[in-house]
């Protein structure tokens, strides 16, 4: 039986095997604990009960027998009106004691003798009503100090003995059951102190046994996982020792085959991350602004407007020098608004029919840093999207709005605006780049590098990066959200 059981637990799961040694050792000791638990609650619950009842026994006033003797003697001789004796009070105590004590004690002479204190106080309560009838009638006074002497103050100490036998009853039970509860005490620390040295001898072979079941096909996998973190890629785990550890192996070739799609995948990645920032170096020198630019340049000259071509060629090389930021990803906000202000310079001379412009940027932002090119692409997206699409012309505006963990830069136009159609096409654009939608990429772009440098500073609720609004005929407002950073 133990050959057939040992073959079963041999061919079990590890999660069995597991199972197992927590059973072995786990079922024993809780069987144990509850069986102790039990004990222990029974003896303490008797224990508690008993201590209970000598409590309230001891509530009793001991010197009940002198308070009520005294209180009926004023009574009868008249020192105290029937409303102003305290006897009633003194009889609902001791009737309240008495039931307390009778609802903690179960045990049958204890009951007999409350019992008959019950059997005193309603002697004492129908001598008392006597003593009452006889106070409203006249020459009743030796009646009543007749019953005083022969009635009242004989059951008062009778009242007094049982009460004295009944406390040293229990008193005698509870240590009693001191006894007990210590001797159940010492029986409970001997039988813990068996079941730990059992329980810590089960541990030591189990934690021998099991092991040893396991190891050796870790050990293959864990060879396999040191040539895979040396590179070879090539390995593969043909490991067969287990439910487990087989699927394990099967788990381990499947990532190595991922590791491999996921090189390939990188490697594609870093190809297309290179095509987009040659795109986005091209996009900085559009040929077609330089072209227009150099046009505008000649025809001035020629018209003679010498100052001019000044301003456009003193334009146009702040615009290439701030592009080229000497090779920094972010810069300070004053230099993107140095190089989108000699952007709409140059645009403002080509299309001072139909464009204004306004730049509203208080100083005490100018210091935050921001990724280069952020905001040229937004203003020639106003621009070309907007005011040229609109007949009579418009304007651009940049401001800046202060919030508590970030600050915005409002790029805003009056140009032809979108439809809700065509917006929400425009925002999925900006997220999720469609590359047949080349009109998009310079937003996109913009997007993407304040996404890369700081989403993870994002608080809560705030999404840094850009949106949209617009309506048809009013305009587009292009917001960009972006954290609070001070130039070094």
């Amino acid at each position: 039986m133990l050959k057939k059981l040992r073959q079963i637990y041999i061919r079990s799961t590890l999660v069995a095997k597991i199972r197992f040694s927590y059973v072995l050792l786990v079922v024993p000791l809780v069987l144990f604990i509850a069986i102790i638990t039990i004990q222990l609650t029974k003896d303490s619950r008797e224990y508690s009960s008993m201590l209970q009842s000598v409590m309230q026994a001891s509530r009793f006033n001991l010197d009940f027998k002198k308070d009520f003797d005294y209180e009926t003697y004023l009574l009868i001789v008249g020192n105290k009106t029937v409303e102003e004796s305290r006897m009633e009070e003194l009889l609902q105590e001791a009737g309240q004691v008495v039931e307390s004590l009778k609802s903690l004690d179960n045990d049958t002479e204890s009951r007999r003798r409350l019992e008959r204190v019950e059997k005193y106080l309603d002697n004492l309560k129908r001598y008392q009503g006597r003593i009452e009838e006889n106070l409203k009638q006249e020459d009743r006074y030796e009646e009543n100090i007749q019953i005083w002497e022969n009635d009242i103050q004989i059951v008062t100490s009778l009242l007094r003995e049982e009460f004295v036998a009944y406390t040293y009853a229990e008193v005698q039970k509870l240590q009693k059951s001191r006894q007990i509860y210590e001797g159940n005490m010492r029986r409970t620390l001997q039988a813990s102190l068996v079941v730990f040295l059992i329980i810590i001898a089960g541990m030591f072979w189990l934690s021998y046994y099991i092991p040893r079941t396991i190891t050796r096909p870790i050990k293959k996998l864990s060879e396999v996982t040191d040539l895979v973190a040396k590179g070879d890629l090539s390995v593969r785990s043909d490991i067969v020792g287990g439910p487990e550890v087989t699927a394990l192996g099967d788990s381990m070739n499947d990532m190595i085959d991922r590791i491999n799609e996921l090189l390939y995948q990188v490697t594609t990645e870093q190809t297309r991350l290179r095509k987009a920032e040659f795109q986005l170096l091209q996009s900085q020198i559009n040929p077609h602004f330089l072209y227009n630019t150099l046009d505008a340049i000649i025809w001035l000259a020629e018209a003679g407007k010498h100052q001019q071509v000044v301003m456009m060629v003193k334009s146009l090389s702040d615009f290439f020098r701030t592009s080229l930021s000497q090779g920094r990803d972010i810069v300070p906000l004053k230099d993107e608004i140095a190089h989108v202000r000699s952007y709409l310079q140059i645009q403002q001379v080509r299309y001072q029919d139909i464009m204004t412009y306004e730049i509203d940027v208080p100083s005490d932002f100018l210091d935050y840093m921001i990724p280069k090119i952020t905001l040229q692409p937004l203003v020639e997206n106003a621009l070309y999207h907007g005011i040229k699409n609109r007949r009579g012309g418009g304007s651009i505006r940049i401001s800046t709005e202060a919030e508590e963990n970030f600050f915005i830069i409002e790029v805003r136009d009056t140009g032809a605006g979108m439809a809700p159609e065509r917006l929400e096409q425009v925002q999925n654009a900006i997220e999720h780049y469609d590359t047949t939608k080349d009109d998009i990429y310079g937003l996109y772009n913009v997007n993407e590098r304040i996404r890369l440098h700081f989403a993870e500073q994002e608080p809560e609720g705030v999404h840094f990066g850009i949106t949209l609004e617009s309506r048809p005929g009013e305009g587009t407002v292009a917001r960009v959200s972006l954290p609070y950073h001070s130039e070094l």
